[in-house]
């Protein structure tokens, strides 16, 4: 095979693997997804792009006699090369793994506020091996730092919510048996003693599903703790 043939395989080859990665890439951009699978997705593009250059320039280097020459005796020292490559680059794959772990636990996506060494700012793009907040310019950071450092995330937060109210008791009255037929005004209600300046404040908790479940919670626990105390006599 003469060199221009090589040459003219080398570059199909690569011409036909690029092809094929933005095809790819495209088909799998082509989706309308909420913010943690957006991450999920960005970052498995990148993974499945970078692996189909990276094979596909493998398999057109190798069709040169002289580069499979080379590649047979680095793998008769695939040992040693790999404890060298290991060194060398523990930083870019501790980076790229942690890009992994980010993609798939989610403690941060795409549109997050969150707050990273006192620095606010919006998660603009999660790279494979970094990620770039937004503030008044952009942050980037190691995807291991993230993984490894503390990070407050404004934006994910815990669909569970709690309806609470307060109610100003008379102490003269049995705060005890108070606080305990508070307890019974919804399931797993929560009732104690908050405060004994003036009159006893008496908060009431229980777990709502949601944000607007708990609103709507509030005003009827009001209103139920208002009858209960009414009946019981702590309300003339």
């Amino acid at each position: 095979m003469s060199p221009w043939t090589r040459l003219a395989v080398v570059v199909g080859v690569m011409v036909v693997t690029i092809v094929i990665a933005r095809l790819i890439d495209r088909r799998i951009a082509r989706r309308d997804l909420p913010p943690e699978a957006i991450t999920r997705y960005r970052i498995l593009r990148r993974s499945i792009t970078t692996t189909i250059i990276f094979v596909g320039l493998l398999s057109a280097l190798l069709v040169i006699p002289q580069v499979r020459a080379v590649a047979g005796g680095l793998l008769a020292s695939s040992a040693v090369l790999g404890i060298v490559v290991g060194f060398a680059s523990q930083r870019t794959l501790g980076n790229f793994v942690a890009g992994l772990l980010i993609a798939f636990t989610q403690p941060l996506r795409l549109g997050d506020s969150v707050a990273v060494d006192n620095t606010e700012g919006v998660v603009e793009e999660i790279g494979l091996i970094y990620t770039f907040v937004r503030i008044e310019n952009r942050l980037v950071i190691p995807n291991e730092t993230l993984v490894s450092d503390t990070i407050r995330n404004s934006t994910i937060r815990s669909r569970e919510k709690v309806a609470e109210i307060s109610l100003q008791v008379p102490l003269g009255r049995d705060l005890g048996a108070v606080v305990d037929r508070l307890r019974a005004l919804a399931d797993d209600a929560d009732a104690f003693v908050q405060d004994l300046s003036g009159d006893a404040t008496v908060v009431v908790r229980a777990p709502a599903p949601d944000e607007a479940a708990a609103e709507k919670l509030e005003r009827e626990l009001r209103l139920r703790a208002y009858d209960l105390l009414r009946a019981e006599g702590v309300y003339a």
